[in-house]
């Protein structure tokens, strides 16, 4: 199947030349070149095993949602820190069920990644059938105020950016 346009995935090629130019510290016109190829090139390449790109609804959501992201993992990381080296810590593990109400595959996909992208969540599985996430948290004194505050904070922006 031939790609429909150029950039069949223009954030893809926008977002790879520029972790090109970030990798190789440099704006020199051999770099561009490299980056521009890149970014145009490997979405060709790849087209065939990718998705039809994807159209946000919201890139305001979407920023907001990104600096939420990142702020959530750098806390997190200083509490799982906390909780690592502190002799008196006496974490719950446990697994929290998040049911789901976004529909939509790719908010689906990075609602997954970032639950396990975030520190204190070992891992999750996505039950499809089900229309729901099970994560292993860390420390899980209240899976149910843990699963509310998953769906306030990253799925409720998911739905905005995608449905």
């Amino acid at each position: 199947m031939k790609p429909r346009g150029a950039f069949p995935h223009p954030y893809l090629s926008v977002l790879l030349a520029a972790t090109w130019i970030a990798l190789q510290q440099s704006v020199a016109p051999p770099q561009l070149i490299t980056a521009g190829l890149l970014g145009w090139g490997l979405p060709q390449l790849l087209h065939g095993f990718m998705a039809p790109a994807t159209r946000l609804r919201s890139t305001r959501t979407a920023i907001r949602f990104t600096l939420l992201v990142l702020y959530d993992i750098v806390v997190a990381n200083f509490t799982v820190a906390r909780i690592v080296l502190s002799p008196w810590s006496r974490p719950q593990p446990g697994w929290v069920v998040v049911p789901l109400d976004i529909r939509h595959p790719t908010g689906i996909v990075l609602l997954a990644t970032v639950i396990t992208t975030t520190p204190g969540t070992v891992s999750c599985i996505v039950d499809e059938a089900g229309r729901r996430i099970l994560v292993h948290a860390l420390d899980c004194p209240d899976a149910t105020a843990m699963a509310d505050d998953m769906k306030s904070r990253y799925e409720r922006p998911l739905m905005e950016m995608f449905e």
